[in-house]
């Protein structure tokens, strides 16, 4: 126990931001971390005031992957990926719109952190890499669900198999970054993006992630009843009636996600 936070909270207009506070090591994670994020996600999912939520690392990174400085411990690996895990499927599942915002070096666990975020905002100058096969181990924390979607099978097995250390713009050209802004301008980029993201319609924004997440494994068929049941739940809010009246208006909707149905 280092005596300060390994995690940082903090809110502001909706937008949750969770700080990965160990610069000491370029922000690895380790068990206490663990269970900070899982603590933290689960929170965040729960608490309807979050809108938004941004994931970043303090002191000029993101996350060098998993704290492996103090080598093998004596606990039973199956535990530890447990927790892995549990942290993977929160922050996959989490209500709301995520997004990374990327600075230095973010490999490993680390990368795929980034990756389970529905948005990923780099500097030019971050590195990422699937580092696991340097260390004598395979993809963890999603990696092996995520890349192939993300980039296809033989650019997964290429970054999985080989351990590659990529910048930012090839990152971009991939598919596994969206937006590389210059260092002097990322905060305020995020800023605004995640504003952006907070002031959107909160039911219907979940009903699309989630959309998005479980219909990639589906048939057209399934995906179509998906879509259609989700709708009806918008059609139940006060959001949709308040969009379609600002379009008519010319104005600009606030959404609260509040019930909508006749008593």
């Amino acid at each position: 126990m280092s005596g300060r936070p390994v995690l940082l909270t903090s809110d502001a207009a909706g937008v949750r931001t969770l700080t990965l506070n160990r610069p000491q090591c370029k922000n690895a994670i380790d068990a206490e971390l663990w269970d900070a994020l899982r603590t933290a996600l689960s929170e965040a999912g729960s608490d309807r005031a979050v809108r938004a939520l941004v994931l970043t690392g303090a002191g000029g990174a993101f996350c060098s992957g998993a704290d492996i400085r103090k080598g093998v411990s004596s606990e039973h690996p199956l535990y530890r990926m447990r927790t892995l895990s549990e942290v993977t499927l929160l922050l996959h599942e989490l209500p709301v719109p995520t997004l990374a915002k990327v600075d230095g070096v973010a490999v490993g666990a680390g990368w795929n952190l980034a990756l389970g975020c529905d948005l990923v905002v780099s500097t030019p100058t971050a590195r990422f890499s699937q580092i696991f096969a340097r260390r004598a181990l395979s993809l963890d924390f999603g990696g092996s669900w995520l890349l192939p979607k993300l980039v296809g099978m033989q650019q997964a097995k290429r970054l999985a198999l080989l351990a590659e250390i990529i910048g930012a713009e090839e990152a971009r050209s991939l598919g596994l970054v969206t937006y590389v802004v210059e260092a002097g301008e990322i905060d305020g980029f995020v800023t605004d993006l995640a504003s952006r993201l907070a002031a959107g319609p909160p039911v219907a924004l979940a009903q699309s992630k989630a959309l998005l997440n479980e219909n990639a494994d589906r048939t057209l068929r399934e995906a179509l009843a998906s879509e259609a049941r989700t709708q009806s739940i918008n059609f139940a809010t006060a959001d949709t009636p308040v969009a379609f009246q600002a379009f008519l208006d010319k104005t600009e909707p606030t959404y609260t996600g509040e019930w909508n149905v006749p008593s």
